[in-house]
């Protein structure tokens, strides 16, 4: 029998236990995409009802990402050391409980409270999905398993935005937080019956009794057992998730933050302010919502072309033509004002590529950092990376109360996309980025 069930996992063709691990990890990252975006939805309601402007609005839209670049910075490495799975079930909690208590919010700083929170748990979420959807696919898949996941973000804002544009037509911005709690909620159980540990993670790790709990494991993968785990150097007992700070990896890690910073403050200029800046032409909120959806349909659409392409094509080509896409359809996005069809068209378009561009960034990372400090890898650069993310909203507010206009907002906020083309083509070939 063999005795290294990632290498099992690695060069066998993927079962049915794996396939299913991988789309729960879909619907996960769905959820995410929904908690995060649900204040979006509501975002009219709210300053409606408080009567906030712009300025503050900016900075309600940017609280679930300081909690999430938090919880990205502090839960990857609990991640790497206690496992994937428990990961994703303490945040599946935190992240019911701030849902449900944004409802029960009577001003801006409650309210920024609980999306801290929500934030919080949605930061430690990414982290444990994208390792395991990189640690439940074999080789061949692996680019492809960790786009699905990805996927899942514009799907929850599809699915998710689709109800809540019928809640707004109906009730009021809270009943947007109810689904979202009640569904996150309904995870909790499908999680602790369907997925189980990573097996590459107890290899690693072999806490107790590990070696029975891998061949459970395997088996219900559909794969053999093995009579024995690898054995551990000293060298590898002492690996650390610090790693990603050797001399050997400091210079990718460097490059890869830097990418994902300056992408995602493009990425959410579209996600937060699009429903604000069609309601400020005279649509209604439920018109809004439907705008954004269709902003995350093109994006869902972008991210399975881009997952598919990983098949053909190697990953940092295709990141190169994502990030100029994006640049050059926010940018356009601006001078779509004629009527709602021309402004849900461009959002499209620019969604297509500017979660194409996202979807790539989680594969780049699974693929950059190695098992023992994947999940840290990933929450470290979505940790930093969420500077990007919560100055985006900031940025953009600040802009439009200087009058500047639509055009030259999208333009100022497409230019991230620009520079994370620049600095990811410093990455060297050799980082394995390629293949």
């Amino acid at each position: 029998m063999k005795t290294d069930p990632a290498s099992i996992i690695d060069h066998s063709a993927m079962k049915r236990g794996q396939i299913i691990v991988v789309v729960i990890t879909v619907f996960l990252n769905a959820l995410d995409g929904f908690d995060l975006l649900s204040i979006s939805f509501a975002a009219p309601g709210i300053s409606a009802e408080w009567g906030i402007d712009r300025v503050a609005l900016g900075l309600v839209l940017s609280m679930e990402l300081i909690g999430m670049g938090i919880g990205s910075l502090l839960l990857g490495g609990v991640a790497d050391r206690f496992g994937r799975r428990r990961m994703v079930l303490a945040c599946l909690v935190v992240m019911t409980g701030g849902m449900f208590m944004v409802t029960t919010a009577q001003n801006v700083m409650m309210l920024s409270v609980w999306r801290v929170l929500t934030g919080f748990g949605i930061g430690g979420m990414l982290t444990a999905t994208n390792a395991l959807a990189a640690e439940f696919s074999n080789q061949k898949r692996r680019h492809l398993a960790v786009a699905c996941m990805a996927l899942g973000y514009p799907i929850g804002g599809i699915l998710g935005g689709s109800v809540a544009s019928v809640l707004l037509a109906w009730y009021d911005w809270r009943s947007v937080f109810y689904l979202g709690a009640a569904v996150t909620l309904l995870f909790i159980p499908i999680v602790y019956f369907l997925v189980p540990e990573s097996v590459q993670w107890l290899a690693r790790k072999q806490p107790a009794n590990a070696l029975n709990r891998v061949n459970d494991i395997m088996k219900k993968l559909g794969h053999d057992g093995v009579s024995s785990l690898p054995t551990l150097t000293e060298a590898e007992r002492n690996k650390s998730v610090t790693d990603i700070f050797s001399p050997q990896m400091r210079r990718v890690t460097a490059l890869v933050v830097l990418t994902y910073t300056f992408h995602v403050t493009t990425f959410y200029f579209i996600l937060k302010w699009l429903p604000k800046i069609v309601v400020d032409m005279g649509f209604s909120a439920a018109a809004a919502g439907g705008t954004l959806v269709w902003a995350n349909v093109g994006g869902a659409a972008g991210g399975a072309v881009f997952g598919l392409l990983t098949l053909r094509f190697g990953l940092k080509p295709l990141m190169m033509c994502m990030f100029a896409g994006s640049f050059i359809c926010v940018a356009a996005f601006g001078q779509a004002q004629g009527s709602l069809t021309q402004l849900t068209l461009m959002a499209a378009v620019a969604g297509f590529f500017s979660n194409a561009g996202m979807v790539g960034m989680y594969a780049v990372m699974a693929n950059a950092f190695p098992t023992h400090a994947r999940a840290f890898g990933t929450g470290f650069t979505i940790g930093l990376g969420r500077i990007g993310a919560v100055l985006s909203p900031i940025i953009a507010g600040y802009l439009f109360t200087l009058e500047l206009g639509l055009p030259i907002v999208a333009t100022a906020m497409a230019v991230g996309s620009l520079l994370a083309a620049l600095v990811f083509s410093r990455i060297s070939l050799e980082n394995n980025l390629e293949k």
